[in-house]
């Protein structure tokens, strides 16, 4: 039976709908390797499928989940060791760039705090995390990420409450960086 389950997934975390591949065997708690708008992640079953089947389920502010496209948010299967092993790698890369990425904003004179960052699971986007509203900074700092060869760099803008809108991207280095809808992420 396919399905969809909630999926908690992120360093500061994001919920969404996540479609479940048929005979996939889950129960809360279970660690999950997701394909979420920013790449490949691991992740953490919130629910098991059994009650969200239609995806009706609500937030607890009463508002509808964010979900995009069933093909795009999916779980692709559960988490192995290696898989933990692989993002411990990736956090203590993190935490050692973390520095580095404070000092880059500081040269750069952008008016946002950095609080934290992290690559997805398959280290395609490095994904950084600053206190701020979504606005000009944002997408400058993604600019210069890119323009210093980073790679693909996202911004995920957070308040108080969390992230502040669903991380901006997925399109990144197509033609989309600055667009309203990718803005802040560019490679």
């Amino acid at each position: 039976m396919s399905g969809r389950a909630l999926v908690r997934y992120g360093t500061i975390s994001e919920v969404a709908h996540f479609e479940i591949p048929p005979d996939f065997a889950r129960n809360r708690g279970d660690r999950v390797v997701v394909r979420t708008h920013r790449g490949i992640e691991l992740g953490t079953l919130l629910s098991d499928g059994r009650n969200t089947s239609n995806g009706s389920s609500s937030k607890a502010n009463g508002s509808d989940p964010i979900d995009l496209e069933p093909s795009q948010e999916s779980i692709l299967r559960s988490a192995t060791v290696e898989d933990e092993q692989a993002a411990a790698r990736l956090r203590s890369e993190c935490e050692q760039a973390f520095g580095d990425w404070r000092e880059r904003i500081e040269k750069w004179a952008l008016r946002l705090e950095l609080i934290d960052l992290e690559w997805t699971l398959d280290k395609s986007k490095l994904i950084l995390y600053v206190l701020n509203d979504r606005g000009p900074e944002s997408t400058k700092l993604a600019l210069q990420a890119a323009a210093g060869g980073f790679g693909v760099v996202e911004v995920q803008t957070v308040g108080p409450d969390g992230p502040i809108a669903k991380s901006t991207g997925g399109g990144c280095g197509s033609g989309h960086c600055g667009s309203g809808d990718s803005q802040g992420c560019c490679g």
